[in-house]
């Protein structure tokens, strides 16, 4: 399969890029907000304008010579886009004219040796069109007049230049594709890992909290299999996120889950010494409850000092004691800082999503159940007693039985869960969440 072409938007801060960028993907990826700096990493999109298919890889606001250290991130992340791009888009803002900034951009763009595309933003009637000459000043070449909020025609003009010499209707990759989302609380090391994995600065790492903000995705292939990691921002209590920017984030990490096969939940191991937060178990419950797989994820663990060979053990009793409804999750020790046992994402994300995909032949799942209803009827209630007679899968991605009864009503919880643990441990389903419907005999639902 042909690789798709690749374009990246570049630009100041708040010149409209990551509004762009949604106009293009045709609905609110990027994070889009009037604070400068929102948009701090790299994030890629698939993108298909008319019978065209390209990457379109959205970067935070450069401001070259800035100090401080995100900016400085912020612009070595751009440069990492230009370099992997096929052609560039350099968004100015038409209302604020040529900036120094812009001139700066400009002068690291024509040393890129990459078609580099001038869109002039915010250019929303005929009026404007006049301040288009000043950008001829910046040696781009042609200014082309856009409206990224409005849509005009500008951006289907700059989008047929562009993909003139892509190829049309490319051959869909059919790879069977695992998509990883890396969760946990700020500071967790996520995007480390992401970067460790990676072999390269993939995602911008600082101790300031709240660094990643979008959720963004990598494509990776490990022991011949394909998977796309999606690393997102830490996911804090309500209570502690501000509304604005930061929310968004948040509600783009969970939607980040929902999209996933299999999460990474990464838990700080110095922390995880003095038990586990509310907010990892809260996390945790996300994760279940979106159905998806799980692998739990210890990281620095080359900061606990007098490790020992009980150590790990130690930890294991700690997780069950304190979030026993992940038994069943498996549980890696790593550190993002010395590579210690990171391939095992990949080993432990790729059984997890052969369990979430595993399917019971029906006359086997109905030997187990009624075993183990035998072994354990459920008592009766008010003078009725449950009467599961027939089992079936009707689900995987997660495995999903439903159990013909006599009376749906009659199935408690608690007995819900002891059928669970049957199945669990008849087939394993290791990491994998389980969902078990009841109907009574002859419902239509």
């Amino acid at each position: 399969m042909k690789r798709r072409p690749i374009i990246a938007v570049v630009g100041r801060p708040n010149v409209g890029k990551s509004t762009f960028v949604n106009r293009l993907v045709g609905k609110r990826q990027s994070i889009v907000d009037d604070c400068p700096g929102v948009t701090r990493d790299r994030i890629y999109f698939d993108v298909e304008w008319l019978d065209k298919q390209f990457t379109v890889i959205d970067t935070g606001g450069i401001v070259p010579g800035d100090e401080d250290d995100i900016m400085v991130s912020i612009y070595d992340q751009a440069n990492i886009a230009c370099e992997e791009a096929d052609k560039i888009i350099f968004i100015v803002d038409g209302k604020e004219g040529v900036t120094p900034v812009d001139e700066d951009i400009a002068n690291i763009l024509r040393k890129s040796d990459k078609p580099v595309y001038l869109a002039v933003n915010k250019i929303d009637s005929h009026t404007k069109i006049t301040m288009l000459g000043d950008f001829y000043s910046l040696a781009i070449g042609e200014p082309h007049a856009i409206s990224a909020l409005h849509g005009s025609g500008g951006v289907g003009d700059l989008l047929e230049e562009i993909t003139a010499d892509f190829a049309a209707d490319m051959e869909e990759d059919t790879e069977d594709v695992i998509k990883i989302a890396i969760v946990g609380r700020p500071n967790a090391g996520k995007s480390s890992i992401v970067n460790a994995l990676l072999g390269e600065k993939r995602v911008i790492v600082s101790d300031v909290s709240g660094t990643t903000r979008d959720s963004i995705d990598s494509r990776f292939i490990f022991d011949d299999k394909n998977f796309v990691i999606i690393d997102t921002a830490g996911i804090r209590k309500k209570s502690k996120v501000d509304y604005g920017v930061e929310k968004f984030a948040v509600d783009r990490a969970i939607r980040s889950i929902k999209e996933c096969d299999v999460a990474l939940l990464v838990i700080d191991a110095t922390e995880a010494v003095n038990g586990i937060s509310d907010q990892d178990k809260k996390i945790a419950s996300i994760i279940t409850d979106a159905g998806k797989g799980m692998v739990i994820a210890i990281n620095k663990w080359d900061l606990i000092e007098d490790k020992k060979s009980n150590t790990v053990n130690k930890f294991e009793q700690k997780i069950a004691k304190e979030i026993p409804f992940l038994d069943y999750v498996p549980k890696i020790y790593i550190s993002a800082v010395t590579h210690q046992r990171l391939n095992q994402i990949f080993t432990k994300v790729t059984e997890v999503q052969q369990e979430r995909s595993k399917r019971v032949a029906t006359g086997l799942l109905n030997k187990v159940v009624n075993e183990a209803y035998a072994l354990n009827p459920p008592q009766t209630i008010r003078n009725k007693r449950l009467k599961i007679m027939y089992s079936t899968q009707a689900a995987t991605r997660p495995p999903t039985f439903i159990l013909f009864a006599n009376n749906e009503d009659l199935m408690k919880e608690h007995y819900k869960r002891y059928m669970e643990n049957k199945l669990r441990e008849a087939f394993g389903f290791i990491g994998t969440p389980i969902r078990i419907s009841v109907r009574t005999r002859g419902d239509k639902k």
